[in-house]
């Protein structure tokens, strides 16, 4: 039978929410329609013309890459252009097609998160802080008679959660005034007479991205037909997310050591380095992909080193300048590491609410490189 579309995106959404992707991106669905039924969901970093076979040989319903296939804007599917041939191909054979790409680079178990894991890194935090959740304060007048009922309404729906806790709520007693003009049906009192009402406040914090669901099922259940409630935004970083991540190693170790450990881990034949081999080294930043904008962040950050991919040369200069140690393992190979996490994560989530989903880890993801 399998699930809804809607239904698997729901499930991604919880795991690298839409909203931490960066403005430039194109993140969610690129391909689908939301209530088409899916069964077969196949894993992978990048769509190619051999991850697309391998969904059509194993009979896969939708794909969830990391690398977006639709990327710049495109005036026409043409199968003489190899971007657009692929698009073509999965609309052909109704193949979904879902990206999480930077986030699921910020998202908390991500690529960046993956990667410091591989390499032991522990104490870990942003490396660069976004300000991508905004939250606000949601303060809302009740009479004591539905206090219940109007709080778990509206954290049922996502106010109150802050870090592992969940229903956070502030109540204060007071009294209410009101006058119920004509043409009114007041829930207490009579028109033309001023009324007070023993009445709770119940304040709370809700994400910008729950805000109108949070009110939507607030007003549902409050009893009165114009409802008194105040909305603030709020300053506070409840959560911080963010690209990259610094940490440390449990001891220290020479730079020449660390890098024999990365082409273990990674299962890799060779990274390159900037800096002294026999340099001792335990703070480290990562950035998975492409992060050598992010150099001098780390540096900031007092970084000993920073692993990354596609360091080019003048990256590499400026690295040695400011005398920090890069180490560049490759765009690929810092990557792709979070497939099987991902897919992992997946079946967890699938299992726990008993879906009817199947999740395929691809096997035909390849570095493009190749090295002699």
């Amino acid at each position: 039978m399998g699930e809804k579309l809607a239904t698997v995106i729901n499930i991604m959404e919880s795991i690298a929410p839409p909203y931490l992707g960066e403005n430039w991106d194109n993140v969610g669905l690129h391909i689908g329609q939301h209530d088409r039924s899916i069964r077969r969901i196949l894993v992978c970093l990048e769509v190619t013309e051999a991850i697309i076979d391998e969904a059509v040989y194993k009979n896969i319903d939708m794909i969830i890459c990391h690398h977006p296939l639709i990327f710049k804007t495109i005036k026409h599917i043409r199968t003489d252009n190899p971007i657009e041939k692929m698009i073509y191909r999965l609309i052909k054979k109704d193949i979904a097609l879902y990206c999480a790409h930077t986030n699921l680079d910020i998202a908390h178990g991500g690529t960046n998160d993956v990667l410091a894991k591989f390499l032991n890194i522990t104490e870990t935090k942003p490396l660069i802080i976004s300000d991508k959740e905004k939250y606000f304060k949601l303060a809302v007048y009740v009479p004591k008679t539905h206090v219940q009922k109007v709080s778990e309404a509206i954290c049922s729906e996502g106010a109150g959660h802050i870090g592992n806790y969940s229903h956070c709520t502030f109540q204060t007693e007071g009294v209410g005034t009101f006058k119920p003009l004509d043409e009114t049906n007041p829930f207490i009192g009579d028109i033309g007479n001023i009324e007070k009402v023993e009445e709770q406040k119940i304040e709370t914090i809700v994400l910008k991205e729950n805000l109108n669901k949070v009110i939507q099922s607030m007003l549902t259940v409050h009893p009165y037909e114009e409802v008194a409630y105040d909305i603030i935004p709020l300053k506070n970083q409840i959560h911080k997310h963010g690209l990259g991540r610094v940490g440390k190693l449990v001891k220290p170790i020479e730079v020449g050591e660390f890098c024999e450990a990365i082409k273990s881990k990674l299962g890799i034949k060779f990274v390159r380095v900037i800096g002294n081999l026999d340099k001792t080294i335990q703070k480290i930043g990562v950035c998975t992909g492409s992060g050598a904008a992010f150099i001098e962040d780390a540096y900031k950050a007092r970084c000993d080193c920073y692993i990354t991919g596609d360091v080019k040369y003048h990256d590499a200069q400026y690295a040695l300048s400011l005398g920090i140690t890069l180490i560049d393992a490759g765009h690929f190979e810092t990557e792709y590491i979070v497939c099987e996490p991902l897919a992992e994560g997946l079946k967890k989530m699938i299992e726990k609410d008993d879906y009817d989903l199947e999740i395929v880890l691809a096997s035909n993801d390849m570095n493009p490189f190749q090295t002699l």
